[in-house]
């Protein structure tokens, strides 16, 4: 990481205040014919100026998230972006800060400057755009390439009179070949387990024979903080090192599925394992990565989910065998404790960053500092992601190393928390036909096909897909009676789609003539894929569901993304 230069000009003299320092960004393709790097703020800068800098006063952290107090602090926006080819760094950028608009149909301000990928920094002078009363949050930072490429930038806000900042104060780089590195990934992995099916697959893989890893989880696992993500990512690194390590010759026999989205938790991991991981039969995976830790406070049923989940994993095609892996956040924050009595029952190894990153962070020189590990305050940077997959590799290391297991885990069968939906099936508007327990289907209102979604990259695809394309969708126009199924069912989820479009509205669902659940796509406000528990029963029958618009928001949209369900 590298200090502010020295001051060259007037506005270079003020303090300042630095938000990214040689951040890696990546110019993706983003389905609209523009390559982009998006970095949300949200509301979250205060927190990404105190990544950099925890000393940084009070005052500046309260303002700057505003447009009004950014606009009273900041005098002038510095902007450096360093192409990572040398041969493109005669190229220009278009970097944007978006504001958030608080006015429906009106547009925040967007402060936009042409930038050279050469290192030079550009300046955007704050005073030059008009007050925009529609202004809100500060939104984002976009970034726009002319191609698929990466580069590193660096954004500092230069502070008006009257404010002081202290001086970034830059890191000592990773020492990743020494011991104490070595120490810290050591620490990380809980409990090798049972080691039967990860020593059946590394023996197939030696041989020459087909092996697939897996890797199911949230935004950490989508490769969010990775540039690129599509092979900067620790479930391609650690798949890698898998490769190298067992693959016959070229390791052309190793597989390799990555199936994370961001925002997402295991109750939706459930329904999403067969279509994204098993892609619908076609895979038969021999290692599966669970990563859930700091994503499953969104998990309704407090970890049912979860372990149902582990558990139909390891029951599953191929029977693999399955490893938790315990992502942190920037906080310390991760739900390892309430995971790890499912890994113990269920003889899983269990690999944990928590314990390996968090006890150094407090160190007076610590291996990794907290702004080194996290791209932001939720995803790990390349670096980060690098020691995840060095935590993983450690497990290979140590799973080729160890005795031979004799026999499979006797899995204990007493669940830690619950494992309700571990037989759970699940099915969208492309599939449903093959579910005999849906008895019969009415699309009502719901008639046309969703194609704003969240979209991932899977495996190491650098384009990111759509999520549940096969979809039931109600429009705002939409007009007709309410989506009906009759299906034979325990338990039943509904797949829906968050949205932060103010023309979605509220639905409720009916089982059998009563409502169960009102949902609002609105609640938290972005584009994403969500499940929850509509219904619940001690055993399986058949049943009405209907969805319908509540009363009121008859006039907007809703989509139905597909169901999960149980019948035993």
């Amino acid at each position: 990481m590298r200090g502010p230069k020295a001051p060259k000009d007037p506005v270079a003299k003020r303090p300042a205040v630095y938000v990214m320092v040689d951040s890696i960004i990546e110019g993706s393709p983003r389905g609209n014919g523009k390559y982009q790097d998006i970095c949300y703020l949200n509301g979250r800068i205060a927190q990404k100026i105190s990544v950099l800098c925890n000393e940084m006063p009070k005052e500046i952290l309260e303002l700057v998230p505003g447009s009004a107090g950014f606009r009273k602090l900041v005098h002038t926006v510095g902007v450096t972006v360093i192409a990572t080819k040398k041969e493109l760094q005669d190229m220009s950028v278009e970097f944007t800060l978006n504001c958030l608009s608080t006015v429906p149909g009106a547009d925040g301000t967007c402060y936009k400057a042409e930038v050279p990928c050469n290192g030079q920094e550009v300046k955007i002078t704050v005073a030059e755009y008009p007050d925009n009363p529609a202004d809100g949050l500060l939104g984002s930072f976009v970034t726009t390439f002319p191609c698929h490429e990466t580069a590193k930038l660096t954004v500092c806000f230069y502070l008006n009179d009257g404010y002081t900042a202290p001086e970034l104060v830059p890191d000592a780089p990773v020492e990743f070949d020494s011991l104490r590195y070595r120490k810290m990934i050591e620490r990380s992995l809980l409990q090798t387990g049972n080691l039967y099916r990860v020593q059946r697959a590394i023996e197939k893989a030696q041989k020459g024979e087909e092996v697939v890893v897996a890797y199911l989880g949230g935004s950490i696992t989508q490769g969010a903080g990775a540039k690129p993500i599509h092979t900067e990512s620790y479930a391609y690194r650690s798949y890698l090192a898998f490769k190298n390590r067992f693959g016959k010759g070229d390791g052309s026999n190793i597989k390799f599925i990555k199936a994370g989205a961001g925002g997402t938790c295991s109750e939706l991991g459930l329904t999403r394992y067969e279509m994204d991981v098993l892609r619908r039969g076609s895979v038969v995976p021999d290692i599966v990565f669970l990563e859930y830790a700091v994503n499953d406070a969104g998990d309704e049923t407090d970890g049912v989910c979860f372990e149902s989940l582990v558990r139909m994993v390891m029951d599953g095609p191929g029977y693999p065998a399955v490893v938790l892996l315990f992502s942190v956040f920037m906080d310390d924050y991760n739900l390892q404790e309430r995971m790890i009595p499912v890994g113990k029952r269920c003889k899983t190894a269990m690999i944990s960053l928590k314990n390996a990153v968090t006890p150094q962070f407090s160190e007076e020189t610590p291996v990794i500092t907290k702004r080194q590990y996290f791209y932001d305050l939720f995803h790990p940077s390349n670096d980060g992601h690098r020691i995840m997959a060095d935590c993983i590799d450690y497990f290979w290391e140590t799973a080729a190393t160890a005795p031979k297991e004799s026999a499979d885990a006797a899995v204990e069968p007493v669940p830690a928390i619950g494992e309700k939906y571990r037989n759970l099936r699940s099915f969208d508007r492309s599939n449903y036909a093959a579910h005999p327990e849906v008895r019969h289907l009415s699309e009502g209102m719901f008639t046309e096909t969703d194609r704003v979604l969240q979209c991932v990259e899977k495996d190491d695809n650098p384009l990111a897909t759509p999520e549940f394309p096969d979809n039931w969708m109600k429009t705002p126009e939409g007009t007709g009676e309410a989506f009906a199924m009759r299906l034979w069912c325990k338990d039943l989820l509904l797949v829906y789609k968050d949205s932060g479009d103010v023309s979605f509205g509220k639905i409720e669902v009916r089982v059998d003539g009563t409502v169960t659940r009102v949902i609002d796509p609105l609640e938290v406000g972005w584009n994403h894929c969500t499940a929850y528990v509509v219904f619940e029963s001690d055993v399986a029958a058949e049943h009405k569901i209907e969805i319908s618009m509540v009363k009121g928001d008859e006039g907007k949209a809703f989509t139905i993304l597909g169901f999960g369900y149980t019948t035993e």
